[in-house]
């Protein structure tokens, strides 16, 4: 069931009616969440929500020993168990092909045969993002920053609400679980901010994602050496902005449900085409999950606190992980060890101290985006003769568009909603949730139609896959 399906569009009004009429009784309300979460992602395939439960039963059982044990040893037993567990499922499940074939590779390379077969398993939909917010739980009870949480229905809850479940942003422990035990606040005012974030979700993943997916990224991608310089320059800009609005519209969504449910998740995007250096880029671009890489991996792993050239290897460890969290392939690594160069390089780098002049933080924009570009690139491609064959048709410097004017259109669209100063979108949103509910209503149905006329088969978000 994805957030632009016919289904979801169902789904979420039945849940809120159930909800309204329960909320203000902790059990119900947890149990109904639990259900329609359950429901939401069991829409996918049903056998792999034994694998949530499997994780929330282990995770919970050892939080509760954690809570009462204080010998370091068996303290540090418990975490590892929740690390092998938890990572050794998601190593199973999304890895194990992988590192299969790349071994086959390396054998051969030696004139060795490695007979080891493919498992045959999907892959879980959401299992990156769940796995990455349950461990939170069991680290930071491990460092002792939170409580344990006594009750299973609860930390249920927390692990598999479904606003956030399949692609995030990933919610920690400590942000969520004090939420639940909290009588939520539904009011005309949140719930008519929800839709607004519901609907700009929409809005986002759509008109623009899809659209730019349509007119000139799949097709470009798929058959490079058909298209001039020129296509190919803006089919990689129109990824660019594609990969953005796909998933900062998910996060919008997902965040939109949330408060209309009475709870706040953190904000995932703000405008990431406007940081000046890689290290901003990463402050604003999935937050959610460059936050948990710095705290749990990268500061683990000792942080800036060593020399020049530790700090370097912390980086690129950190980024290299973070590449092959989104992925099972080896373009995947690639992107996570350039993004690991680049922050490597930007702390070497020197910068002038005091106010910096508005040309200087255009000119670190454009050098930034075009950078980042470069990375998306290495996300995008498919194969390595797709990488070169694209990068050979770059070099070409040729000229002539084959791409529908329509893609032009849609790309400056996006960039102008990426690049309009905050404080409009937000006049927007207020002015939109001010109107009459009757108004409201009248604007969403027609957005509907517009939603429908553009696209009758949901795609997947990109970040399903991860």
């Amino acid at each position: 069931m994805n957030f632009n399906s016919p289904e979801f569009l169902l789904f979420l009004p039945a849940v809120m009616l159930l909800y309204t009429a329960v909320f203000r009784r902790e059990s119900f309300r947890n149990v109904l969440l639990l259900c329609a979460s359950y429901a939401f992602y069991m829409s996918w395939n049903w056998k792999y929500a034994g694998l949530i439960a499997l994780s929330t039963l282990v995770d919970y059982l050892i939080g509760r020993r954690m809570g009462v044990e204080e010998r370091p040893k068996l303290r540090r037993l418990l975490l590892v168990i929740s690390l092998v567990v938890n990572l050794g499922l998601l190593g199973v499940f999304k890895y194990y092909n992988f590192f299969i074939d790349l071994s086959r590779d390396t054998f051969s390379l030696f004139g060795l045969d490695l007979s080891v077969t493919h498992h045959q398993l999907l892959l879980p939909v959401g299992i990156s993002f769940y796995t990455f917010q349950t461990l939170s739980y069991t680290i930071d009870l491990y460092r002792k920053e939170i409580g344990v949480e006594r009750s299973l229905l609860k930390f249920a809850v927390f692990v598999s609400f479904f606003p956030q479940l399949v692609a995030g942003p990933i919610v920690r422990a400590r942000e969520f679980l004090p939420q639940l035990n909290l009588t939520p606040r539904i009011t005309a005012e949140r719930v008519h901010y929800g839709m607004w974030r519901v609907f700009r979700g929409l809005f986002k993943k759509i008109v623009i994602a899809d659209l730019l997916a349509g007119l000139a990224v799949d097709g470009v991608f798929a058959r490079p050496g058909d298209f001039s310089s020129l296509d190919l320059l803006m089919a990689l800009y129109a990824y660019a902005f594609q990969i953005y609005n796909d998933f900062s519209g998910y996060s919008d969504i997902a965040i939109g449900a949330a408060c209309m449910l009475g709870f706040k998740i953190p904000e995932n995007f703000n405008r990431p085409y406007l940081a000046q250096n890689v290290r901003e880029f990463w402050t604003r671009w999935h937050i959610s999950l460059s936050s948990w890489l710095r705290d749990y991996l990268y500061i683990s792993l000792g942080g800036n606190r060593g020399t020049r050239r530790r700090t370097s290897f912390n980086l690129m460890a950190t980024m290299l992980l973070g590449g092959l969290w989104h992925g099972a392939a080896l373009n995947f690594v690639f992107w996570g060890a350039y993004h690991g160069l680049l922050l490597a390089f930007s702390r070497k780098s020197n910068r002038r101290p005091g106010e910096v002049p508005l040309l200087v933080k255009v000119r670190r924009r454009v050098v930034c985006f075009h950078l980042v570009l470069i990375g998306w690139l290495l996300f995008r491609v498919t194969s390595f003769e797709n990488l070169i064959e694209y990068l050979a048709g770059l070099a070409q410097l040729s000229g002539g568009t084959q791409l529908h004017p329509y893609c032009y259109a849609i790309l400056l669209l996006g960039a102008v909603m990426h690049f309009l100063p905050q404080d409009g979108i937000a006049r927007l949103g207020k002015g939109i949730c001010s109107l009459p509910v009757p108004v409201q209503a009248g604007a969403y149905t027609l957005l509907l139609l517009v939603f429908s006329a553009l696209t009758m088969q949901a795609p997947a978000f990109i970040y399903f896959q991860f």
